[in-house]
């Protein structure tokens, strides 16, 4: 099995990037493990602490459900992964059913924090993106999917910049490759897709 790790600042484009790759292969080749999923609930704390979330710090993971997941994966078993809703800072009810692959890409900003996960992942990847369209991409999606506004989000914004300066950028040594303009990389997603690939000619071959 063949795990590939992405990881990136917020609005770096990752999101972008793995769903460029899976135009290429069908579902039940590739499967995709979301770290945004695995945030802490936060249903036991009050309205007031779960609007103060820190959600760029490692702390607010539940680091030790996903290592578990990814296990479950990597010994051809499948997962019942959890879903969020970031509005209420707390975990949903359903779950997304997940099931072994050849190729389990797993993405998320915080992912490379953890050395557990590090790893687990045969490749590791970090997008990279400059910070002024990483803030555009951030503010369209705390609006679109977060229900914030413009002013919020500008308000939070040092704190995310800190948090990825502190936490995420650190991350990018451990990476094996670097693809800097997300998405719009096409090179570096080719070479992504031509490792896949590759990996899973070489599983046909050793049957």
């Amino acid at each position: 099995m063949l795990i590939i790790g992405i990881t990136g600042g917020s609005g770096s484009g990752k999101t972008t990037v793995v769903s460029e790759i899976l135009k290429h292969f069908p579902q039940n080749q590739v499967s995709v493990v979301h770290m945004d999923c695995y945030y802490k609930d936060g249903s036991d704390l009050s309205k007031e602490e779960r609007l103060k979330t820190n959600f760029d710090h490692p702390d607010a993971v539940e680091f030790d459900l996903l290592v578990k997941d990814m296990l479950t994966l990597k010994s051809g078993q499948a997962i019942e992964e959890p879903t969020y809703d970031f509005i209420t800072s707390t975990r949903k009810k359903e779950t997304i059913h997940i099931a072994p692959t050849q190729v389990i890409i797993v993405e998320g900003i915080l992912l490379f924090t953890d050395k557990r996960i590090r790893d687990l992942c045969t490749v590791k990847v970090f997008v990279d993106a400059d910070p002024d369209d990483r803030l555009r991409r951030i503010i369209q999606r705390d609006i679109h999917e977060r229900g914030r506004n413009v002013q919020t989000v500008l308000d939070r914004y040092e704190l995310v910049k800190n948090m990825h300066l502190q936490f995420i950028e650190p991350t990018k040594r451990f990476a094996d490759l670097i693809i800097p303009q997300g998405g719009e990389n096409r090179v570096a997603i080719d070479m992504m897709v031509a490792i896949i690939k590759m990996k899973l000619q070489q599983e046909v071959v050793n049957g």
